[in-house]
């Protein structure tokens, strides 16, 4: 029985252990870890910035693409005010996956209501699923819902995804 306890407190610490990292490291290295956070910014609609260990982590949601803000995209801006209702100045709990090339962590998080933001985005009718780097069937399956229902974005017949709006003529001029 002793055995059994020991094992179980290795376990436990070795768990902790990948969900934890190192306080001494001022470079938070938050991939592959859960952590809480309080949302201090929202930049667009799949976009935001945490505050964790008095630092500032950029947040990339996982699963989804939201309309452009910045190059003016139909339901950019309604994007944004819908993800900053679900999760602004709230502590939320982060699920850190990976980093992007534009070093945003891409993460799914969830609100202080425990609703899945990522998942609340597309069900709002804010966001595509994004199969490029999702092959995630529920979010597939929010989308068709959404789209069936015309709840959001989805009331517009002709809604451009975001990655083929960034590719047309929608680029910034200066």
């Amino acid at each position: 029985m002793r055995l059994g306890k020991v094992s179980l407190l290795l376990l436990l610490l070795t768990l902790q252990a990948c969900f934890v990292p190192p306080v001494a490291n001022k470079d938070v290295t938050c991939s592959n870890l859960v952590f809480t956070a309080k949302v201090i910014r929202i930049l667009d609609g799949d976009t935001m910035e945490v505050l964790y260990r008095q630092q500032s982590i950029k947040i990339r949601l996982a699963h989804i693409d939201c309309p452009e803000k910045r190059r003016s995209q139909p339901y950019g801006s309604n994007a944004k005010k819908a993800l900053s209702d679900l999760c602004f100045g709230q502590m939320v709990s982060v699920q850190g996956q990976k980093y992007d090339r534009y070093k945003r962590l891409i993460a799914v998080v969830v609100n202080r209501n425990k609703q899945v933001v990522n998942q609340e985005m597309i069900k709002l009718g804010m966001a595509w699923h994004f199969k490029k780097y999702s092959s995630d069937p529920l979010y597939a399956q929010l989308e068709i819902i959404a789209r069936k229902n015309k709840i959001g974005l989805w009331q517009e017949a002709g809604a451009v995804a975001p990655w083929e709006w960034r590719e047309t003529k929608h680029h910034f001029t200066k």
